[in-house]
């Protein structure tokens, strides 16, 4: 596996709409999942920033669509220049019925006409088996023909005895084959080398 470092990393802006979302035209890796799931923290985790994404124990804080520019470094020297995208939380939120259609309608017009989406990461509590709005959103990615990557958070959460168990639940609501998940932990860092490796992989 290649040596691969974040050399830099900065919040760019938060859109609440298709004209609200940068100009520049990068690379965007993409990371969904349910309300609480970790996202923010996986970011923070992936770019070694305490606080580049905000993140809270309230389910449903993040409402608008976060851009992260990141510059990813090879050990040959090589630079490239990626969007982080941190999405809204599907499912729980402390809002209206009406915001969340709103922030749903965004969400999909996002993932359908973004051009420059290299892949998605839907992060997915490894506790617990995939929901009802996992499966649907895991769905949705596919039928946009979105390459998806499932990130198994919390990892540390669990025993390595029960660890296997878990990750053949989520394999198994899915349909996926088991080198499509990753296990990681954003507390531990585990998990990280290996997205980073991904993330540039896609960028070829």
């Amino acid at each position: 596996m290649e040596e691969i470092t974040i050399i830099r990393s900065e919040y760019v802006t938060s859109a609440v709409s298709r004209a609200t979302c940068p100009e520049e035209l990068l690379p965007e890796i993409v990371f969904v999942g349910r309300s609480n799931v970790g996202k923010s923290s996986l970011i923070n985790s992936l770019t070694n920033r305490k606080s580049l994404a905000r993140t809270s124990g309230t389910p449903g804080k993040t409402q608008t669509i976060n851009f992260f520019k990141v510059t990813l470094k090879t050990s040959e020297d090589i630079r490239r220049e990626v969007y982080f995208v941190d999405l809204p939380g599907y499912g729980y939120a402390k809002t209206s019925k009406t915001n969340r259609r709103l922030w749903a309608k965004f969400i999909d017009e996002y993932l359908s006409s973004r051009r420059d989406i290299k892949f998605v990461c839907q992060l997915i509590d490894m506790r617990h088996a995939p929901m009802e709005s996992d499966l649907n959103s895991f769905a949705s990615l596919v039928e946009k023909n979105l390459p998806v990557l499932v990130v198994a958070t919390k990892s540390d959460k669990i025993g390595k005895t029960t660890r296997r168990k878990h990750l053949n639940t989520i394999q198994n609501a899915l349909g996926v084959a088991a080198d499509s998940i990753l296990p990681y932990s954003s507390v531990k860092n585990e998990g990280r080398l290996e997205l980073l490796d991904v993330i540039l992989n896609s960028l070829a």
